[in-house]
């Protein structure tokens, strides 16, 4: 009766309910909910509303949806309404491997643009940044190499991932190594990001031990930074022997101790010292069981060499790294092993112990401060775990040139600014990123034909879905524009063209 009050100039205009066409529509939700988050962090902004942008928005997107090659986001693309949600042209796999060249070329303007929409005008003084490495199948990456395999893959060829974060933990630069490089080689070029591209004066860097050794430290003093790091066992026991600080000074409260214009944050963690300890028991366990299993052999099998089943044991405690204070001993036929309690007592002497060294002044940060500001780098620890076996898992990475592999790395760096926010919206639905967007994906619209009329109409979400979008303050449209545009492999597109 409405629609008959509202047409009754023209009556002709109305037509029955049995002329209403309706048939499922593509799936809506999920691409929905992440353009609207894209929009809300400056990610949408920074990456351009022209067509590159919006593809490598997709990339994004089809990231935090399905971790799987570009050809794998083209069919992403056949059912899920990215192109009448960011309003794009057709697109096949070809396009997107030429959008990760383009996302390489682009980065640090990008990264720019994202680092003033999150801080404005007021900078942070403080960055965190760590390195990780990332094994690759196959021998073809250019960026491809071998060394300092961290995911313990023999005979890998890997990458080198260096992430500089701000204090909070939120992702301000990115960029891929070739597979041999060090740590602290990585290093110059945050210096570098930090100094030109961010065009930021005053910074305190904090690094992981063996990160920032003397030529980086130098390095950064020469730019007038500061920065904040540890130091390995064996420098803290080169410093105990020339009396820099004592071990009676290790404690659960944090002390402080300064030498040469350097400050030295000392503590004591016993948790950690337990668990060093009861690692090193079970180490001895496996080599006691070792040996009780070749002294059995030897005894039923007169023939086995006494020689062989020693060197195994040994070869045992070598790989195990106990060798310090265990010994293999032969008797006539039989293997056994002498504890060095002394040398024991030594070696476990600095279990749980670190030291943090910083050259920030007294004035501007208390040792409990900068204490802190270490441990937080467990926050890059955290985009590493999520890069490398969570929600965005990195590999396998499907790319071989250089441009597309940094931009591949970059897609995800990018995702994860995504998966973040959703976090902070769903942690207390107690429900994780993956299982948010796969429900949400499951949400589409309804094509509705009326008259000469087609169009997508959004139905009202219920149950987890409803929540999820509630919980991100997220207000779907009513109606949705449908463009038809045809996104299509390669492979299907040949095929249309034969059929045609």
């Amino acid at each position: 009766m409405k629609l008959a009050l509202k047409q009754k100039g023209n009556l002709t205009n109305l037509i029955s309910v049995e002329e209403i066409g309706a048939r499922q529509g593509m799936r809506i939700g999920a691409v929905l909910c992440l353009k609207t988050i894209a929009e809300r962090i400056g990610l949408a902004g920074a990456l351009g509303h022209h067509q590159q942008g919006k593809l490598a928005l997709w990339q994004v997107m089809a990231r935090c949806i399905d971790q799987g090659s570009r050809l794998s986001a083209v069919r992403l693309a056949e059912s899920h309404g990215v192109c009448d949600v960011l309003g794009m042209e057709a697109f096949n796999e070809d396009h997107l491997y030429s959008n990760l060249a383009w996302l390489s070329e682009q980065q640090e303007v990008i990264e720019k643009r994202l680092f003033r929409w999150h801080y404005g005008k007021v900078t942070p003084q403080l960055f965190l940044y760590d390195v990780t490495s990332s094994y690759l199948e196959g021998i073809e990456n250019e960026l491809g190499d071998f060394g300092y395999n961290r995911d313990k893959k023999r005979g890998k060829m890997q990458l080198v991932i260096g992430l500089l974060t701000g204090s909070d933990g939120t992702p301000v630069a990115e960029r891929v190594f070739k597979g041999n490089t060090s740590d602290s080689q990585t290093v110059a070029e945050q210096v570098r990001i930090l100094a030109g591209a961010f065009g930021v004066e005053k910074v305190t860097l904090v690094g992981d031990r063996g990160m920032l050794k003397q030529a980086q430290v130098e390095l950064l003093n020469k730019e007038s930074f500061h920065y904040i790091t540890a130091i390995t066992k064996p420098q803290i026991k080169t410093l105990l022997g020339k009396g820099v600080f004592q071990m009676e000074l290790f404690d659960e409260k944090v002390c402080e101790m300064e030498s040469k214009g350097v400050r030295y944050i000392l503590r004591r963690n016993p948790q950690r010292a337990k668990e060093i300890e009861c690692n090193r028991q079970d180490k001895l366990s496996k080599v006691r069981r070792l040996l009780g299993k070749k002294n059995l052999y030897l005894a039923e099998h007169a023939r086995a060499r006494v020689e062989v089943a020693r060197r195994e044991v040994e070869g045992k405690v070598s790989r195990l790294k106990i060798g310090e204070w265990v010994r293999v001993i032969v008797g006539e036929r039989t293997l056994g092993l002498v504890i060095d309690e002394e040398a024991k007592k030594q070696v476990a002497q600095l279990d749980g112990c670190y030291v943090i060294k910083t050259d920030l002044p007294v004035e501007e940060a208390t040792a409990e401060t900068i204490h802190e500001r270490y441990r937080d780098l467990m926050q890059v620890e955290r985009a590493f775990r999520t890069f490398k076996n969570g929600h965005l898992e990195l590999r396998p990475a499907f790319v071989r040139k250089e441009e597309s592999t940094r931009g591949h790395v970059f897609v995800v760096m990018l995702a994860y600014l995504l998966e973040r926010e959703m976090d902070k919206y769903w942690r207390h639905l107690e429900v994780t990123v993956a299982e948010g967007v796969d429900e949400l994906g499951s949400l589409r619209g309804v094509e509705l034909t009326v008259g000469q009329v087609t169009c997508q109409k959004v139905a009202e979400p219920t149950g987890l879905s409803k929540q999820l979008l509630d919980a991100a303050s997220i207000t779907l449209p009513a109606v949705l524009p449908l463009r038809k545009v045809h996104v299509a492999t390669r492979k299907k597109l040949v095929s249309g063209r034969h059929l045609n």
